[in-house]
């Protein structure tokens, strides 16, 4: 059993001296990636001078998330990758109920640890909290997160469960099955990438998991903040694409979700944010030109190849949640 722990970089050298130093002192299991998305700082340089166990993938440029990560794990061998953000602190012995838990549920290609906010560590993190789950309108949330509420760890999700999706925070996959279900979607870029994976792996029989043996803390946000224009459009553009990829009865959805989404657009413009009103109505409009252009075969296949057509991990309505 191998396994290769990478880290995708872009000019994100602050966050690299802050946090890799943990992932080094506490994955000795593991060989450990630098990938290298076509900075312009000095990461390279300074990694391989305070690092010298890292290894380096150097990229030609920032293909973002999803494309960085498809072309990194073309050049590893390994049996088992971790996807790890930058902005992560690892835990001592965090790997190795993740790999134990995986040798011994083959049905299971993906798990996640309890991810933990490293602001305040007492509370779960936003993206990816115990173990991620997409409501029937196809808004993700998490065990310990839904909607902008954020739990205090009480130790209440101590428990495996299988979940929906694992956060491409931290995020232990079988490399063989990454590559033979065409691993994260590039077109994404980044956002949501890790959703459509998983929901995708769903459908084809895989299992997802959260092992919350295991601990790490994210610091979230590290390349862009919550409320950037650009990581609105992301979110908004990839989850309607996610849902035509995938969701076999969509119409309905559709049909509330531009509601939902205007909704959302005249909040942001009425706050005093129209720079994320605008990304709503942007990111709307490239789905439609997404879905026309380049999406129609890939839903054909994703539903031809499911032998599960709604995993019943897709449940509930957490706009209407009290």
């Amino acid at each position: 059993m191998t396994c290769s722990v990478i880290i995708l970089n872009w000019n994100g050298l602050e966050l690299l001296r802050r946090y890799l130093p943990s992932v080094v002192a506490n994955t000795p299991e593991a060989e450990i990636i630098m990938a290298d998305n076509g900075s312009s700082d000095n990461s390279i340089d300074i990694v391989r001078a305070e690092f010298p166990s890292v290894r380096i993938i150097r990229l030609e440029h920032n293909y973002g998330f999803a494309k960085g990560y498809n072309r990194a794990i073309e050049q590893v061998n390994s049996d088992y990758v971790v996807l790890l953000n930058s902005d992560v602190e690892v835990t001592e012995g965090w790997l190795t109920p993740l790999l134990a838990y995986m040798e011994s549920h083959p049905e299971v290609a993906a798990v996640q640890p309890k991810i933990r906010s490293w602001r305040n560590k007492e509370r779960f993190e936003h993206a990816g909290a115990a173990g991620g789950y997409l409501d029937r309108l196809g808004y993700p949330y998490c065990r310990g997160r839904v909607l902008d509420k954020v739990e205090t760890d009480h130790g209440q999700y101590d428990t495996v469960a299988d979940i929906l999706w694992a956060t491409g925070a931290c995020m232990l996959i079988r490399r063989d099955v990454y590559v033979k279900e065409g691993g994260l979607d590039g077109r994404f870029f980044a956002h949501m990438e890790e959703i459509d994976l998983c929901w995708r792996l769903n459908c084809r029989g895989y299992k997802i998991a959260c092992v919350p043996e295991s601990v790490v803390y994210h610091l979230g946000g590290g390349m862009l903040n919550y409320e950037n224009p650009k990581k609105t459009y992301l979110n908004f553009r990839n989850n309607l694409l996610m849902i035509y990829k995938n969701m076999p009865h969509f119409h309905g959805v559709m049909f509330l979700r531009f509601w939902l989404d205007y909704a959302a657009a005249l909040k942001f413009f009425f706050t005093g944010k129209a720079k994320n009103a605008f990304a709503v109505l942007r990111a709307r409009a490239d789905y439609h030109y997404f879905r026309r252009h380049y999406y129609r075969p890939i839903r054909k296949e994703n539903l031809a190849k499911a032998v599960i057509s709604y995993p019943d991990t897709i449940k509930g309505y957490i706009l209407f949640s009290k």
